[in-house]
């Protein structure tokens, strides 16, 4: 490797994010060319995790920084949502585990790179793709762990729990997460029901807020929330509720 070549190297590694992966966008816009990358590989600096994905050799990756990297260096339209939003933002009661499935969300016809899914983290990673909600509606860059990373709101993480529940999220442990959203705003939760395309997770929420008493029920608007006709069926055999037209579980309606 030349002087030239060794200089470059040099301040690329400075400028790379600690312990995070970077894009073949993210390179050549640091002036690598697809030769010298091959080349610093071959010399063991960097290592390929895939088409158009590398780290540092021996740095140790974390996935929201990895994410992070692709919202950053290649746009891509996915978020941290549900309940991974609920966590990071201080609002979940429970203590999770490492194991616990990290939710990412993203409109349909979007997808993660084969890379992302196959690396090692340590927590389990699935793509939820649903058009359900408006794709930039109450998103925000949140600081998590020094890493700034595309999230929902409180206010959409807890409509997209609503959303993959009960079949990927307990039900009660939604209600119970609810329970404590005391200072959800009601003008961002507004927007969010008019344009929400999920009748079961409207009704649903409406319920469930109306039940735990939480602040914003009193502030919506509920004449311009479209609620659909018919009955809905949260789950199988559950207790009708005629004001929302859902059943729900009967653990849910006894719950105190």
């Amino acid at each position: 490797m030349n002087i030239q070549n060794r200089n470059k190297l040099k301040t690329l590694l400075n400028k790379w994010p600690q312990d995070s992966i970077v894009t073949s966008v993210w390179l050549r816009n640091q002036g690598i060319s697809r030769q010298l990358v091959q080349s610093y590989i071959k010399a063991g600096w960097i290592t390929s995790l895939g088409p158009g994905a590398y780290q540092r050799a021996n740095s140790k990756v974390k996935w929201q920084e990895a994410l992070a990297g692709l919202q950053k260096q290649t746009n891509l339209p996915v978020h941290i949502g549900g309940p991974t939003a609920i966590t990071i933002r201080g609002a979940s009661h429970y203590l999770r585990s490492n194991k616990e499935i990290i939710f990412l969300f993203s409109s349909p016809g979007v997808s993660l790179p084969k890379w992302f899914y196959r690396y090692p983290w340590k927590q389990p990673i699935e793509h939820i793709r649903t058009s359900f909600l408006p794709p930039k509606l109450a998103l925000s860059t949140h600081d998590y762990q020094n890493t700034k990373i595309i999230t929902s709101s409180l206010e959409r993480a807890i409509m997209e729990c609503l959303y993959i529940s009960p079949k990927r999220f307990d039900i009660m442990e939604c209600y119970q997460i609810l329970e404590g959203l005391r200072l959800l705003r009601p003008n961002i939760l507004q927007k969010i029901l008019i344009n929400c395309h999920s009748i079961k997770v409207k009704r649903l929420f409406l319920y469930m807020a109306e039940k735990a008493q939480l602040p914003v029920f009193s502030k919506l608007k509920f004449s311009s929330i479209p609620l659909g006709k018919g009955d809905r069926s949260i789950v199988k055999n559950g207790v009708y509720n005629s004001k929302y037209k859902i059943s729900v579980p009967e653990e849910l309606t006894n719950y105190e």
